[in-house]
C-alpha cells in the first residue's frame, strides 16, 4: 500500500516555471513507479511522465517531453515534477500515481493516486 500526496501547484504566468513534489507514505514506496498525469475540466486524464523505481528511467509523451522532467528521492519518498515554459495548456488538475506496470502511459495501470494538486497558467 502507498498513501501519495502532491503539492506545489498554484498560479503562474504563461513562460514560468513550477516544481511539483509528490510525497510518499507506506513502506513499498521504492517498489513502485511514479507518473504523472493532468487533468482540465471536462477532459480525461493526460500522461504527463512517469520514473523508474530506482529514478534510472523516465518516459513521457508529447506533453512534457522538451518542458518537463522528473526526479525522485527514494531516502524522502518524494518525487519531484519540475515545469518550465508553462503555458495556458497546462492548466490542469496535477496527479501523482504509484504502479508496477512499468513506464507505462496508461492510467488504469496505475494503482494508488494523491488528491491531485491545481496548477493555473495566466496572465
Amino acid at each position: 500500500q502507498v498513501y501519495l500526496e502532491e503539492s506545489g501547484g498554484g498560479t503562474v504566468h504563461p513562460g514560468g516555471s513550477l516544481r511539483l513534489s509528490c510525497t510518499a507514505s507506506g513502506s513499498d514506496f521504492i517498489h513502485y513507479a511514479i507518473a504523472w498525469f493532468r487533468q482540465a475540466p471536462g477532459k480525461e486524464h493526460e500522461f504527463v511522465g512517469v520514473i523508474s523505481w530506482d529514478g534510472d528511467k523516465t518516459y513521457f509523451e508529447d506533453i512534457g517531453e522538451d518542458r518537463f522532467s522528473i526526479s525522485r528521492d527514494n531516502t524522502k519518498q518524494q518525487v519531484y515534477l519540475q515545469m518550465n515554459e508553462l503555458q495556458s495548456a497546462d492548466t490542469a488538475r496535477y496527479y501523482c500515481g504509484a504502479g508496477q506496470s512499468g513506464l507505462v502511459p496508461r492510467y488504469n495501470e496505475y494503482d494508488f493516486w494523491g488528491q491531485g494538486t491545481q496548477v493555473t497558467v495566466s496572465s
